[in-house]
């Protein structure tokens, strides 16, 4: 997303899956950030803190100071806006995708550099505006390889009308609070896993409080992430006739017959509001993996060191909704609203003309028993290509914000 920190312009991958905002700074001499727009300090507005913060991810890091300044998105300005200055980062291969930084979309109570008298800039505009408007909205395009993919959407404060007009296809959903004092990530509990609407046992919920499974909602990673013992048993599911899913012995992870189309959806919702959300066949089976091309990655990972929820739904699953994010007000808790944006039809039309025909067997969907690991660890890999390719190879978004007849400015301290 293009936006504005002390007058001065910048790309930065938008992530769900954290809270804080930080960028580049001009002293940053990691070689990883080479030819990368980075933040020169305003003589009239910047203000630098003795206060270092810290970042770790699962695959690198970053550290800095924290500062504040003047952020401009759109048509909201917010004075004194605190965020993280940026003088080293470790292997998050900022190089490859231009992006100056993160903006952090989840809630404050997970962020690292906010506190109680300073908060993060989606907080600070929720405070401003009215109690309808306060949500976001995101739809993931397809188009990669492009500076701005126009199949990509994100407004605050209304809906993108090429997808939406109103809110009458989406199903919203209270967002979970398990497993904290506080609402801190999109969560919601995952009701079930499908293969062509047939139900795969989902394991019980490793997070305190949760009677089912919780999914986190995270455009920071692009493959589907779940425990291992579910994910070995959606895959087994896929290969009960052998020879369509394998278990590659070098990667750690699996892999699928390239022309082969598994129709898959996560389900959210019990009894009238339960409802399925399909996958593209191309998200489920997804990038040439293999020297023969034979061999697909398969969309849906296993890595039980997820500590944020037992389920990571990334690109793979956001691809496939329009989902608004709508905080907290006076009427209600958070709520999370999701319209299916993938019809079964066309999808597999698509992928048959992208992949050809389908030679390998015919699939019959027989539950297999859950295999055991003995290491939970062990797909660990997964989290760490998933991060190269979406947290920070985020895509870059139309972006769109609701007109205000005047900027708004606003100084938090």
């Amino acid at each position: 997303m293009y936006f504005r920190v002390g007058g001065q312009d910048f790309w930065v991958t938008l992530d769900t899956g954290s809270s804080d905002l930080w960028i580049l700074s001009n002293n940053c001499s990691s070689s990883e950030t080479d030819g990368v727009a980075k933040y020169s300090p305003s003589s009239t507005s910047s203000l630098f803190l003795d206060v270092p913060f810290e970042l770790d991810y699962l695959l690198g890091s970053v550290t800095g100071c924290v500062a504040f300044d003047t952020v401009s998105l759109g048509p909201y300005q917010l004075s004194s806006q605190i965020f993280g200055l940026a003088n080293h980062t470790n292997n998050l291969g900022i190089s490859g995708n231009h992006n100056s930084g993160i903006l952090g979309l989840a809630f404050s109570s997970a962020a690292s550099i906010v506190n109680n008298t300073a908060f993060s800039p989606l907080a600070n505009i929720f405070n401003y505006l009215p109690d309808s408007l306060r949500f976001f909205a995101l739809k993931l395009g397809r188009e990669e390889g492009h500076l701005v993919d126009p199949t990509s959407s994100f407004s605050v404060g209304q809906l993108d009308t090429a997808f939406a007009k109103d809110f009458s296809n989406f199903t919203f959903y209270p967002v979970s609070s398990a497993g904290a004092d506080e609402y801190n990530y999109w969560k919601l509990p995952l009701v079930s896993l499908t293969i062509n609407s047939t139900d795969i046992p989902l394991s019980p919920s490793l997070v305190p409080g949760s009677r089912h499974p919780v999914a986190v909602l995270d455009t920071g990673t692009t493959l589907i992430l779940g425990p291992i013992v579910d994910v070995e048993t959606f895959w087994n599911t896929v290969n009960s006739n052998d020879n369509i899913a394998r278990k590659n012995t070098v990667t750690d992870l699996w892999e699928v017959r390239c022309e082969k189309a598994i129709i898959a959806s996560f389900v959210f919702g019990e009894g009238v509001y339960r409802k399925e959300f399909v996958l593209h066949p191309e998200d489920v089976n997804w990038a040439v993996n293999g020297t023969d091309g034979s061999w697909c990655m398969g969309g849906i990972q296993g890595n039980s060191g997820v500590n944020s929820g037992d389920w990571l739904l990334g690109d793979v699953f956001l691809r496939n909704v329009y989902a608004s994010y709508h905080g907290k007000n006076t009427t209600h808790d958070p709520v999370i609203g999701l319209a299916s944006t993938t019809d079964v039809s066309t999808a597999l039309q698509e992928f048959r003309q992208g992949r050809g025909p389908d030679m390998s067997p015919s699939m019959s969907i027989q539950i297999r028993g859950r295999v055991q690991h003995s290491d939970p660890f062990r797909a660990a890999i997964v989290y760490s290509i998933s991060s190269v390719c979406g947290f920070l190879g985020g895509m870059v978004l139309t972006v769109l914000f609701r007109l205000q007849h005047q900027k708004t400015t606003r100084k938090y301290s």
